[in-house]
């Protein structure tokens, strides 16, 4: 029985997949992925988010200073995304 109380479930958002051996995700959240290098190095995140056409793809870094993500660009397709984060 369900209630109006009861919190709705939660999307298990697949991790994207990536054409590009270069880099590899690791999930860090319900829509959030680290993108690691060959070396395992942090490069960046890769954040899903749901657009009205379709889902989107935010390539953001996190400043350490401020604990904020800090928006480098969003796009239509995963790898562009994370392209964005070679530099």
């Amino acid at each position: 029985m369900s209630t109006l109380t009861d919190p709705a479930p939660a999307l298990v958002w697949a991790t994207p997949t990536l054409s590009s051996p270069a880099e590899h995700l690791e999930r860090a959240g319900e829509r959030l992925w680290r993108v690691l290098d060959a070396h395992d190095a942090i490069r960046g995140h890769l954040r899903v988010v749901a657009d009205p056409l379709g889902v989107r793809y935010r390539a953001e870094r996190l400043q350490l200073a401020s604990g904020a993500f800090r928006l480098v660009g969003e796009f239509w397709d995963a790898n562009d995304a994370v392209a964005a984060l070679r530099f």
